[in-house]
C-alpha cells in the first residue's frame, strides 16, 4: 500500500511516499480502507520533532481517517499512522457516519472539533455573556471555535485573521468583528494557538478574571516567561491545553462528538472544508498549511 513516511525530522520536505505492507489488526482492532485522512497542524510538529523522539523514526503521521470496514461500514476513527491507504483502529473507537456526510466535514469534527469544544468548555470554562477572542480564526480549530463560542452563549466573538478573504469567512461564520491588538475592549477569554507576540498582546488584553488559553505555538518562537506577579496585577490566568491527554478522561470523546454531530445535523455548526490533496502530495499540504494559505479542514485522498 501507499503511505507517507519521514525518517528524519525537518520541514515538509522530509515527507515522502513509500510502499509498505498493509498493517495487521490486533485483538479488538479493525482494518480500515481509507477514504480520506485528516491533516492537522499538530502533524507538522510530529514532522519537525516537537512531538516525537528520534526513537520513533521512521514514522507515518496522521491521527484521523474516514474509512470503510471490511463489512462495508463507513466510519470516522482516531488512529495512528493515518497518512496511508489502509490503517488499523480500535473497534470500540470507530464511529459510523452517514453516507451523505462529506469526509472533510466529518474529519473536521474529530481532532479540531474536539479541540474547539474542550477549549471553550473544559479549559476556558466559558460563561454566558462573556467575550471571546479567537486567534487564527479561519483555521480548522478557529473556524469551529468561533461558531461554538456563539453556540455556548458568548456575548461577543472577536476574530484574529491574516488576510481579507479570511476576514470575510469569519464574519460569515458569526464573528462580531475582526480585531487587531491593542483590543478596543478587554476580553474574558482568548484562545491562542500562535504564541509569540500574539500571546504577549493577548495577556495584556484580558479583563479581570480573564483566561488566556494557550494550545499551540504556530509562531515557533519561545514564550515569554509568565510572572505570577503579573498575573496577580492583571487578576487573570493562563491555561494550558493539549488535546491528547484531555481525550483520555472519561466522557471526553463520545459526549462532545455526539453534541458536535447534532449541531451539524441541525444546521447550527458548519465545518469549513479547505484543500483536498492526493495522498502522495502530503508535502504540499503541509507547505500550504505552514504558509497560512489554507482555511478550514485539509484532507489527503488515497
Amino acid at each position: 500500500m501507499l503511505a507517507i513516511q519521514f525518517d528524519r525530522f525537518g520541514g515538509p520536505e522530509v515527507l515522502r511516499p513509500v510502499r509498505m505492507a498493509p498493517p495487521e489488526p490486533g485483538p479488538g482492532e479493525v482494518l480500515l480502507t481509507v477514504e480520506a485522512a485528516g491533516v492537522n497542524f499538530a502533524d507538522t510538529h510530529q514532522v519537525d520533532g516537537s512531538y516525537l523522539g528520534a526513537d520513533a523514526l521512521p514514522h507515518v503521521p496522521g491521527s484521523e481517517v474516514v474509512g470503510r470496514t471490511p463489512d462495508g461500514r463507513r466510519v470516522l476513527a482516531r488512529v495512528s499512522h493515518g497518512y496511508a491507504e489502509q490503517v488499523t483502529a480500535k473497534e470500540s473507537g470507530v464511529l459510523e457516519i452517514p453516507e451523505e456526510l462529506g469526509a472533510a466535514q466529518a474529519l473536521a469534527l474529530m481532532m479540531q472539533g474536539l479541540t474547539a469544544w474542550h477549549l471553550l468548555r473544559s479549559a476556558a470554562r466559558l460563561r454566558t455573556g462573556e467575550s471571546v477572542v479567537v486567534h487564527s480564526a479561519a483555521g480548522g480549530v478557529g473556524s469551529l471555535a468561533v461558531q461554538l463560542a456563539r453556540e455556548f452563549g458568548a456575548g461577543r466573538v472577536l476574530a484574529q485573521v491574516s488576510t481579507p478573504a479570511k476576514r470575510r469567512l469569519v464574519l460569515d461564520l458569526g464573528a462580531d468583528a475582526v480585531i487587531t491588538y491593542p483590543l478596543p475592549e478587554k476580553a474574558d477569554v482568548v484562545l491562542d494557538a500562535v504564541g509569540g507576540h500574539l500571546f504577549d498582546q493577548a495577556l495584556d488584553s484580558l479583563a479581570s478574571f480573564g483566561r488566556l488559553v494557550t494550545y499551540g505555538n504556530a509562531a515557533r518562537t519561545g514564550f515569554t516567561p509568565v510572572d505570577p506577579g503579573r498575573l496577580g496585577r492583571l487578576n487573570a490566568s493562563v491555561v494550558g491545553f493539549w488535546l491528547r491527554p484531555a481525550l483520555a478522561a472519561p466522557g471526553a470523546v463520545g459526549g462532545p462528538l455526539k453534541e458536535l454531530f447534532a449541531l451539524v445535523e441541525a444546521g447550527r455548526l458548519k465545518p469549513v472544508t479547505g484543500g483536498s490533496y492526493p495522498l502522495a502530495d502530503a508535502r504540499r499540504a503541509h507547505e500550504d498549511l505552514l504558509a497560512r494559505r489554507t482555511t478550514g479542514k485539509l484532507v489527503l485522498i488515497p
